[in-house]
């Protein structure tokens, strides 16, 4: 039977060393705090940032909501943005993403204080990745990272394949997977004979965002599985692809009209020999590593600050 790598359990773990951190800090009379700005009124969007304000308040953080109206113009959020990176209380800066058509993004986040970028996409934060420098990760990839070190899989000399190659996700996993010794292949939807390549991975990463890309035929027996993708499926014909049978996510079906699915079709994950199940995998880390980063970030920045003052 392959194992399941429990997110939810891990994440949990994570949240409790952070809240222990949060402690030692008020001790010192620091309160790490977290900004999200959330333009116009996406009401997906609008969960993920209830669930991060929620979550730092259960573990000590100071949080702010921004919700700028959606015709904002980015000029003006340039000028959200410069008064976060001056408050000294905000210790990481989060505009949550997708913004408005009419906004240009990039300029956005490049506008965030490299030491307040707990997203890690500022293109500073990208180059110290790179380079193996400290720097504030990518969450999801973090978290993909946490996930195979606290279940103990093997990485150092292990073949890791990854599948996707944004910036947000599949570039950035595979430099974390490069620094932890493993021989990294990056793959995408252009790659000729996928298959021949995924089947050679030890630890598969499937972060493509297309529901089931990776088949059966594609896995290589005993391998690690390490789903990113969330996709939500409404159709019966591609619920019946991945689930008939499945009395438990029929059920789910029948009551919520969808049920969610990863890049990795599910019959793929019995010949693994470990895998992140969706849900309750690696989704269920993002916001642990955010708040993670956001500590780490106080602690990095005040770090910095005491030393320029030991120089003054």
């Amino acid at each position: 039977m392959p194992r399941i790598l429990d997110g939810v359990a891990i994440a949990a773990a994570i949240k409790q060393e952070v809240a222990e951190e949060v402690k030692k800090l008020a001790a010192q009379g620091i309160r790490p705090g977290l900004a999200v700005i959330l333009v116009g009124n996406d009401a997906g969007s609008e969960i993920y940032v209830r669930g991060k304000a929620q979550t730092c308040t259960e573990l000590g953080l100071y949080s702010e909501v921004l919700t700028p109206p959606a015709n904002i113009s980015t000029q003006e959020m340039l000028g959200l943005v410069d008064q976060l990176n001056r408050r000294d209380e905000i210790d990481g800066i989060l505009i949550q993403l997708p913004v408005p058509a009419h906004m240009d993004t990039k300029a956005l986040l490049d506008a965030i204080d490299p030491t307040k970028d707990v997203d890690g996409f500022h293109p500073m934060n990208v180059g110290r990745l790179l380079a193996g420098r400290p720097a504030l990760a990518p969450c999801t990839p973090a978290g993909v990272i946490e996930i195979l070190k606290r279940c103990e899989i093997p990485i150092n000399g292990k073949h890791a394949v990854v599948v996707g190659r944004s910036d947000i996700v599949g570039k950035p996993t595979a430099m974390l997977l490069l620094h932890e010794n493993a021989t990294v292949t990056i793959t995408h939807s252009k790659t000729q004979d996928l298959g021949a390549i995924t089947r050679q991975a030890d630890i598969l990463v499937a972060a493509i965002g297309r529901p089931g890309f990776i088949t059966s035929e594609m896995v290589k027996p005993g391998a690690t599985l390490i789903d990113v993708g969330i996709n939500r499926i409404n159709d019966r014909a591609e619920f019946n692809r991945f689930f008939a049978g499945n009395a438990k996510r029929e059920a789910a079906f029948a009551k919520n009209g969808s049920v969610l699915v990863g890049d990795i079709d599910p019959k793929a994950f019995e010949l693994s020999g470990a895998y992140t199940p969706v849900p309750g995998g690696v989704g269920k880390l993002t916001i642990a590593m955010l708040m993670a980063n956001t500590v780490r970030a106080a602690q990095m920045r005040r770090a910095k600050h005491a030393g320029s003052c030991a120089h003054a």
